[in-house]
């Protein structure tokens, strides 16, 4: 018995678009390295980019259980001395840019500080809004809240 081994020329990459409307982002984020990375697939081999493209709209929308808004701390350092700066998913929602929790959270899911790793980020785009610019991509629809009751936050 050999092991199948992937080839680039096999690889067949779609586009997906996911609605973060009051999903959870924890189950969003795991789901969606999970794609970019290709682990979905029969064909997955850890050394090639053998995922998909994920577009995520709706990002602003976004949900988190427990106190997570609130208490949940990302920290980043300027590269001075004392430049350690820290901000919660209420303020990064509420700002200019409320896509980066999402943004964050997947990063922090696909594996570390590797070109492949960078290049499989590279292809998920994340908007607040229900517009995107991939509409010639035809990307297929993905209803990531009906998967499973628990990935839809009802209050």
């Amino acid at each position: 018995m050999t092991s199948y081994a992937a080839k680039l020329s096999e690889l067949d990459p779609k586009w997906y678009v996911i609605d973060a409307e009051d999903v959870i982002l924890g189950r969003l984020a795991s789901r969606i390295a999970m794609m970019l990375r290709g682990r979905h697939k029969p064909t997955f081999s850890p050394n090639l980019d053998c995922g998909d493209n994920i577009i995520v709209i709706n990002a602003e929308k976004v949900k988190l259980t427990g106190r997570k808004l609130t208490d949940k701390s990302y920290f980043r350092h300027t590269g001075f001395p004392g430049g350690i700066k820290e901000t919660t998913p209420q303020k990064v929602l509420g700002g200019a840019y409320p896509e980066r929790v999402i943004e964050m959270a997947v990063e922090r899911m696909l594996p570390k500080d590797s070109p492949l790793a960078r290049k499989q980020f590279k292809k998920l785009y994340v908007y607040a809004g229900k517009e995107h610019p991939h509409a010639a991509q035809t990307p297929v629809a993905y209803d990531f809240a009906s998967e499973n009751r628990k990935n839809k936050k009802t209050d």
